[in-house]
């Protein structure tokens, strides 16, 4: 569950940081400015948000 749910915040802030690169909000790297990495980062953040919502059912249940 705690693997789960770091790995989850891991995942959404990662891909967060590549949907701002790629879009152009953050520059000074080679993914700056490129879409590709937008929607990389936006698949990212979809596994991450997934993880958490396995972690957070997991908790639910063992919470009972």
């Amino acid at each position: 569950m705690v693997v789960r749910g770091v790995g989850g915040v891991i995942l959404c802030v990662l891909g967060a940081l590549w949907i701002a690169q790629g879009t152009g909000a953050v520059s000074g790297s080679g993914m700056s400015g490129k879409s590709q990495y937008a929607f990389l980062g936006a698949l990212v953040v979809l596994v991450g948000a997934y993880l958490l919502y396995q972690a957070w059912r997991i908790r639910g249940r063992t919470r009972r």
